[in-house]
């Protein structure tokens, strides 16, 4: 750790004698926070520069700006998407606190509005494989039962897809569900879905800001491979209460949120909860009467300006699904979060957030016998991840052309892995896999170097990891590839101290190259590591699957990802486009060997395997903004593969998770101020599977096995829908605004395919029947009543 801190005491020196602060005239810097005028809610990516030029900055996470000018007076804008630009002249002759109130622009404004979006476009930005979602394009997107869902609403973006309907992760370039790293205000989210995939945890009603990355990460993000989904919660209307929510068909929601002290202080609470099991109560008899299959949640939030360089925000979710058989089977999981955040303003140029958070993901699964059996049996199994993590971050503004990002993470886990209680009458047996503790920290630094059509973010980020007691270690003895591992010896650890540490040097770079006025060329680079994993061995993560750090067995997993882009934004903004490679390698991804026991196994290690992989495709992305008819097209051609010792003949094979094609058009429009219609189609190609190609028969019995031994050797039939949505605004009522939404998912009732099995026919066992499984295989209507006040 000496090299690495000499190696980052290097870079500062470098970077700090790279551009001299000494310019031929003395310059000032202006600087503040800017907020939506109606709500008081800071606003994140607000353009502000000088009309004409290239000379401009956007602000932070938090709404603040800084932008270091000439001695002289300037003609500055600020303007955003959605809102009336401002422009106003300032005198620069001493540093200047400017906090700036945008008005939201009315509808026949936006063109204007839009076309006044100059620091945000697509070809003026450093990020690479970044995209932004406002609320606002959601709600134009027909979804599941006409709720508004974040989840869905991404993976309509290239590069993101989806195992199928109902599953409870989403794959990012050919990565797994377990290598995205979900933020809700800065705390991770380990399960990020509802009734098991059809329904995010994120209440939109609660959610100011989305920001997906896949690529060409910046320093400040890491501990997962595949992409970054960042959202940030609103922080409460510090004017005047409000009341958000909508009745639906499966779950209803109601959002509060208002001032504290006006102007200083505001709060937002935000609930949800479906009933599905009241609706069927009533058509439910025998075992199946008691069913239970209902999720809620509850995000808050509050924010105190304690004074012009002092903010205080706190914010929590908990959330939890329950889905049971009366008192047979029950089974719930759900994820908890508390964040603290400080926004600290040392000056006009450094800005410091200090974050300190806690998460926690819990599961619980339960059989019993009927109470009528004389024979009592149960079962229960509980495991649950926690995390205490903080973060401060700084940002230095040191021109116009030059900004600094530097911090330092820490993250502190407890795993219990699981315990499960059986009993039978009056013996009682109990399995406890024990806990397994680990430390994460990290230290980042990047700079953002801006230079007429040139720009370049680049960084390094240095992180470690260390498996640490109480616990005990395993170690296993060298076998066969594919072949479970023979257990050599243990050895126990005291508390804190040391089983196994790791050590990895990430650098990353984006560039930007500005070729005209409309169009511009971008490459990236990344280097990340993840030092956790979810065991699962199948297609799409489940709730009840296991998450493990990396230990003295399991090494963390490496990813290098290089991309490419082109972008262009029509004059006018009529319409952007971007077509973008990418080529990745992943090392010491997890995989299993075949007939591995992942359920309460203490020597899980030696069923797991080692394995690398690679990806690559093309991503085409066109949207229209400007318009009555908006939405956007993108198509994705890319392939995943893997290479395990042992296991396929030794040769790569296709991802479960792989698909060749993928196209999603989403079409919004508006025929009057009142009456507008959404319509989003998805093609994919089918996820890969892997069937028998040959059988044994024994005692009239077939045995299916594979001649081959190759995985995934089948692709399962295309999957293609069609959701349509009509969204009919009532007429105002003072301060009350209401609208119906109606919506058809799935309009042609197609039977996807989320898997294919085989099994012998009930009447004639010689004869066996392929059988396709479909988690939705009709046309599901849904209704929505939305208000606010």
């Amino acid at each position: 750790m000496k090299t690495t801190a000499n190696t980052l005491t290097l870079i500062c020196l470098l970077l700090l004698t790279t551009f001299s602060l000494k310019a031929q005239q003395q310059r000032y810097t202006v600087s503040g926070y800017v907020k939506d005028e109606h709500s008081g809610e800071s606003l994140i990516g607000i353009s502000i520069g000088k009309p004409g030029t290239s000379i401009g900055t956007v602000t932070n996470e938090y709404g603040f700006y800084s932008l270091t000018l000439p001695a002289g007076t300037h003609e500055i804008q600020y303007s955003y998407m959605g809102y009336k630009p401002i422009k106003m002249t300032i005198d620069l002759r001493s540093n200047k606190r400017q906090d700036i109130k945008l008005a939201q622009a009315d509808r026949q404004l936006n063109e204007v509005v839009i076309t006044s979006k100059q620091q945000e476009k697509n070809i003026n930005t450093l990020s690479t494989s970044m995209n932004k979602l406002e609320i606002a394009e959601m709600k134009k997107l027909p979804t599941f039962m006409g709720e508004v869902d974040v989840l869905r609403a991404i993976q309509t973006l290239p590069g993101i897809n989806t195992v199928g309907e109902g599953a409870a992760a989403f794959n990012v370039r050919g990565g797994a569900g377990d290598e995205n790293l979900i933020l809700m205000d800065e705390a991770p989210v380990y399960n990020s879905t509802h009734m098991l995939g059809f329904f995010s945890v994120f209440n939109p009603d609660a959610v100011k800001n989305i920001n997906m990355i896949k690529g060409g990460f910046p320093a400040e993000y890491g501990g997962r491979t595949a992409s970054v989904l960042d959202i940030r919660m609103k922080d409460g209307n510090n004017q005047k209460l409000g009341l958000t929510g909508g009745i639906g068909n499966i779950f209803s929601r109601l959002a509060v949120e208002g001032p504290i002290q006006k102007d200083k202080s505001s709060f937002i609470i935000a609930g949800r909860r479906s009933y599905m099991d009241v609706i069927m109560k009533p058509f439910l008899k025998g075992d199946m009467k008691d069913t239970k299959l209902y999720f809620y949640d509850l995000t808050a939030k509050v924010n105190f300006n304690l004074n012009k360089n002092n903010s205080l925000f706190v914010s929590g979710y908990f959330g939890r699904d329950v889905f049971g058989f009366g008192n047979q089977v029950n089974m719930n999981w759900g994820n908890a979060t508390t964040s603290i955040r400080w926004n600290h303003i040392f000056n006009n140029r450094l800005f410091m957030n200090l974050t300190t958070y806690y998460t926690k993901y819990d599961y619980s699964l339960e059989f019993k016998s009927k109470e009528t059996d004389v024979n009592k049996q149960s079962y229960k199994w509980t495991s649950n991840i926690i995390n205490y993590g903080v973060k401060p971050a700084f940002t230095y503004y040191l021109n116009s052309n030059n900004t600094l990002h530097f911090g330092v993470q820490s993250i502190l886990y407890t795993f219990k892995p699981g315990k499960g209680t059986g009993s039978d009458g009056e013996d009682v047996n109990e399995i406890v896999l024990k806990d397994k503790n680990a430390l994460e920290g990290a230290v980042y630094l990047d700079h953002e170097l801006k230079a007429g059509k040139f720009g370049v973010q680049y960084g390094v980020r240095v992180s470690g990891f260390q498996f640490r007691g109480k616990g005990t270690a395993y170690y296993y003895a060298d076998t066969t590839a594919g072949i479970r591992k023979r257990l050599d010896h243990t050895q126990e650890f005291g508390a804190g101290k040391t089983i196994a540490d790791y050590y990895n040097l990430e650098p990353r770079i984006s560039a930007k190259y500005k070729l005209n006025n409309t169009t511009a060329i971008k490459a990236a680079y990344s280097r990340s590591a993840q030092y956790m994993h979810q065991l699962s061995n199948t297609a799409s993560p489940t709730p009840v699957d296991i998450w493990t750090p990396v230990t003295n067995n399991v090494k963390p997993q490496l990813t290098d990802q290089v991309t490419a882009g082109y972008f262009y934004n029509a004059p006018g903004d009529k319409f952007e486009l971007s077509a973008e490679v990418f080529y990745k390698t992943m090392q010491d991804q997890l995989d299993y060997i075949d007939n591995s026991d992942l359920d309460l196994n203490e020597f899980i290690e030696a069923d797991l395997l080692a394995s690398k992989g690679r990806a690559y495709g093309l991503e085409l992305y066109v949207k229209k903004d400007v318009g009555n008819t908006t939405g956007w097209v993108s198509y994705t051609l890319s392939r995943s593969e893997r290479k395990t010792p042992g296991i396929s003949q030794n040769e790569w094979f296709i991802n479960r998770y792989d698909r060749t094609h993928n196209v999603n058009v989403v079409v919004s429009h508006e025929f009057t101020k009142r009456i507008s219609m959404g319509a989003n189609w998805v093609f994919a190609s089918g996820t890969p599977a892997t069937f028998a190609d040959a059988r044994l028969e024994f005692q009239d019995w077939d045995i299916p096995y594979n001649t081959t031994e190759k995985r995934n050797n089948y692709r399962l039939k295309p999957f293609h829908r069609l959701d349509l949505s009509v969204t009919w605004k009532g007429k105002q009522l003072k301060r009350w605004k209401g609208e119906w939404v109606f919506s058809l998912y799935n309009v042609y009732a197609r039977r996807n395919a989320y898997t294919v099995y085989f099994r012998q026919n009930e009447d004639d066992p010689s004869k066996k029947e392929a059988v396709r499984l479909s988690i939705i295989g009709s046309i599901i209507p849904g209704i929505t009543y939305n208000f606010k006040f």
